[in-house]
């Protein structure tokens, strides 16, 4: 075993905060301990975040404080940011993020898969449960996480330490956290939206339809629908046609696995876009489609990207995006079309996301790539002015 001093010292200090009662801290900052205040970015006004500084709540028994090392921006935090459909403004944004743990209280022993805990892991947050027991760690089937509450969309209230857009993040009991210490720091700030996908497939294979041959179509190539593709190949899944309209996106398709792809901007109308990803299959349907785009449009045209006795994977519409116009002989009934739809995930698609990133590193897919930018918390509103304008797939907000 190697143990240095530094190990030795944080041993040390939670032996004797055991020994104490109280709660588990860690040197951190140029003073050397825990600061008094914290950093934190807060959407004041549509379109603008101010960076404030908040006193940093005393850590209660079964609380624990996160220095914050980086965050994602997602798609919702953009709408967010541009519309607050939420209703949330004052808020502290970011929930696709990573830190480290420099103090926690004496009731915190593991984290929510069992794994033990310590001042120094390297952590993420899940939900806040809310008192309903049919969202559990182990059941896969009963409901997803949405009806919890998430770090970074949450009312503003006396913490103020909400969100992962933060040097700080106050992380209360009743919330999930997760130890992934033998991640890297990009690894862990692209868990959360790799969880979305996790999900998104296991939702798929209850159809009985996607299996290891499936030809499958994956439509809308932001960071989602890149990640679909990622997941699909490490299940093994090798024909994938990625339709989107930007040539960019289309090309890191094909470093995620993609063995072909469509541009829906060369084909006009969806006779002729058809004809094209049937093109791209050999002359054949998808047995399976992912529709990632959000986009009532294209939620229109995929269902005839689909063979008969095919399915479907909608989970591009992470808020109210508008209504799509199918027509529901030709499109579902008529091809006995089976469809499901997925949205966030549950807390095992959470744990499997860890094993996913290690897969997906292991045989060469460039996962990481799809941090293209990286800013300072000092710099958020140029940050989400980048993801505005699509100039990279995902953007990350980095503390140093």
């Amino acid at each position: 075993m190697d143990i240095n001093s530094a190990n030795i010292e944080q041993i040390v200090k939670q032996v004797l905060a055991q020994m104490n009662g109280g709660t588990v801290s860690a040197k951190t900052g140029s003073s050397g301990t825990v600061p008094k205040t914290a950093k934190v970015a807060v959407l004041t006004k549509l379109e603008h975040f101010d960076i404030k500084e908040y006193p940093i709540p005393e850590v209660g028994d079964d609380d624990i404080l996160v220095k914050v090392e980086g965050c994602g921006i997602c798609g919702t935090d953009a709408h967010e940011f541009k519309r607050d459909p939420f209703g949330l403004i004052p808020v502290a944004l970011g929930h696709e993020g990573t830190g480290e743990i420099v103090k926690m209280g004496k009731n915190v022993k593991v984290d929510s898969a069992g794994k033990p805990l310590k001042v120094g892991d390297k952590v993420v947050t899940c939900m806040i449960f809310k008192d309903n027991p049919d969202i559990t760690m182990f059941d896969l089937n009963k409901q997803n996480v949405g009806g919890a509450d998430v770090y970074g969309l949450l009312p503003d209230d006396d913490y103020h330490l909400n969100g992962w857009f933060s040097d700080y993040i106050f992380v209360r009991k009743g919330s999930t956290i997760f130890n992934v210490s033998d991640l890297d720091l990009d690894s862990r700030i692209l868990i959360e939206p790799c969880a979305v996908l996790i999900h998104a497939v296991e939702r798929a294979k209850t159809t009985g339809i996607l299996r290891f041959n499936s030809r499958v179509v994956v439509q809308g190539c932001g960071p989602i629908g890149l990640i679909c593709i990622a997941v699909l190949r490490t299940m093994g899944i090798e024909n994938i046609v990625a339709v989107d309209g930007n040539d960019m996106r289309l090309e890191f398709a094909h470093q995620m696995g993609a063995g072909a792809h469509v541009n829906f901007k060369d084909h006009k109308g969806i006779e002729e876009l058809t004809q094209g990803v049937k093109d791209a299959f050999g002359g054949y349907l998808a047995d399976f489609a992912f529709q990632c785009t959000g986009s009532p449009a294209g939620h229109s045209n995929i269902y005839k990207f689909i063979r008969n006795g095919g399915g479907l994977c909608e989970l591009g519409f992470f808020i109210n995006g508008g209504d799509a116009t199918i027509n529901p002989h030709f499109d579902i009934c008529s091809k006995e079309i089976t469809t499901v739809g997925s949205w966030v995930y549950t807390l095992r698609d959470y744990a499997t996301t860890f094993d996913f990133l290690k897969r997906a590193q292991a045989i060469g897919l460039p996962i990481k790539k799809l941090i293209t930018h990286k800013y300072p918390l000092d710099k958020i509103n140029d940050a989400f002015a980048t993801n505005l304008k699509m100039e990279g797939l995902k953007i990350a907000i980095v503390n140093n």
